[in-house]
Formats: structure tokens, sequence, C-alpha cells
């Protein structure tokens, strides 16, 4: 993971973003900022975050956490054994991540996801696992370098369990 060499800050989506110039070479997740992010952040349904270059004053990145539920069913034997009977269990989903293309290629997506993970751990709110449901096969190989796994039955959804998200802030 790379930090970024610009002075920035990661925080909520607010009305002094400019959204208008971010262009991530995917249309729907330049859409999604532009035109609906500020409304999920309003009706509750999903927490936009962006990475801010100070200096040039744009948005380098971003990403959503809204909460999801995974079914009991779907996790493995091993990991279903260690949590209560419900027959779903609490999670937060990473809905979108995106970063700018004048910012592509510097390892920022990484530094974004792990500042996802870390809001995920820390929130007040139970989550057994962190959820993604990746766009394309390029997505999910991003995920799973960082070790998410994907459900059986939907290979391009994948989760982190938190017991794993846990280790990885407390040995860093």
């Amino acid at each position: 993971m790379s930090f970024p060499p610009f002075a920035h800050r990661i925080e909520l989506l607010g009305a002094e973003h400019n959204r208008s110039d971010f262009h991530s070479g995917s249309e729907p997740l330049d859409r999604y900022l532009k035109e609906r992010a500020t409304q999920d952040l309003k009706r509750y349904v999903a927490t936009p975050f962006v990475l801010y270059d100070l200096e040039a004053q744009r948005i380098a990145g971003y990403y959503t956490l809204a909460s999801t539920a995974i079914e009991l069913i779907e996790l493995p034997e091993a990991i279903q054994k260690k949590l209560p009977r419900y027959p779903l269990v609490p999670a937060i989903l990473l809905g979108r991540l995106a970063m700018d293309e004048g910012y592509q290629g510097q390892g920022l997506g990484a530094f974004l996801l792990a500042d996802a993970l870390r809001r995920s751990l820390i929130s007040e709110i139970a989550a057994m696992a962190v959820v993604v449901d990746a766009k394309d096969e390029k997505a999910a190989t991003f995920y799973k370098h960082h070790r998410f796994t994907s459900f059986t039955s939907h290979p391009q959804r994948l989760y982190l369990p938190m017991t794993l998200i846990a280790k990885q802030f407390s040995s860093s």
C-alpha cells in the first residue's frame, strides 16, 4: 500500500467537493459520484468518503460504506460454527471504490481500501465481515490480493472476515 504523494484528507463527501472533474474510466462509478452519492448520504443509504488532494483541490478517489447482511449458509462451515445460528449475520458493504484516472497506478486503491477496512473495524456497529461486489474480474483479483474470499454461489461477491481485518491492523 502506498501513501498518497500529495497532501490529502479522507473525508465525508460534501458540497465543497467538485465532483464534475472526477473521471475514473468507469462511467457507472463516475455517474454515481456525480449524480447519486449525495442523495444516498442524505437518505442514509450509503456513506461516501473521498480521498481529497489538498494541493490540486480535487477528488483523487472515493469509496462508499453501507450496511448489509450475509446469509449464514453462504459462509464456509468453519466460520458458520463460530457464529450464532441466525439466518443473516451483519456485515458492511464496500459498495464502490474508484480512483480518478490521474491518480491510478500509484497504489492508492489499496490505500483507500485500507481506510475503508479501518473505518469498518472501528465502527460501533457490529459486523462480522466487509463485503464487496466486484464489477469485473480485474476488481475481483484486486480484492482477492487483499485477502477477500469469494462466496461459492456468487464468485464476484467477496468478503473479508472482521477477525482478519482486526489481525491486519493489530500487526501494523
